[in-house]
């Protein structure tokens, strides 16, 4: 089978259409390798572990997920103006509702990891075990986590299966 280029496709429209789709990525990748450090990093109960891991994870977030974070709405809305898609309506409308949702439960979750990071470090200097500030903590960020990151795989979802809503 031959495949041939979509003739009349806009080359601004695919720049577009590629950036969006690596700050998706980025989003969903760094969402899930900062989850799987952080809790490997807990699971192993040493302060100046959680200490260096919880550091590099609140630098990755400033990095990574703060730039998509930015990158994804002004992309979207760049293609929803080029394909004449209404931005509150159906799947679309649907989508910018969940974003704001990641955004309520991520904002926190960044607050929570740079004081996971200090609560450790703290430890860490003394020789301690990880506080009960730290576990309490923890707790909430791994609950946050999961409206935070179902709300951007289900937009995932929806940016692919663009289903009549």
């Amino acid at each position: 089978m031959v495949h041939r280029p979509v003739s009349g496709v806009r080359l601004d429209y695919l720049l577009l259409k590629y950036l969006h789709v690596i700050g998706a990525i980025v989003l969903l990748g760094t969402g899930t390798g900062i989850a799987f450090f952080m809790l490997m990093a807990h699971r192993s109960k040493d302060a100046a572990f959680v200490a260096r891991t919880a550091g590099v994870v609140v630098t990755a977030d400033m990095v990574f997920t703060a730039t998509a974070v930015i990158a994804q709405p002004v992309t979207g809305y760049g293609l929803a103006e080029m394909t004449g898609v209404p931005l509150w309506e159906g799947w679309l409308g649907l989508a910018l509702i969940l974003y704001g949702v990641a955004g309520v439960f991520w904002l926190p979750v960044v607050w929570i990891q740079a004081r996971m990071r200090d609560l450790a470090r703290d430890a860490a200097r003394a020789g301690r075990e990880l506080p009960p500030a730290y576990h309490r903590l923890y707790r909430i960020w791994f609950v946050l986590g999961i409206p935070g990151f179902g709300s951007v795989l289900t937009i995932l979802w929806l940016m692919i299966a663009r289903p009549a809503l």
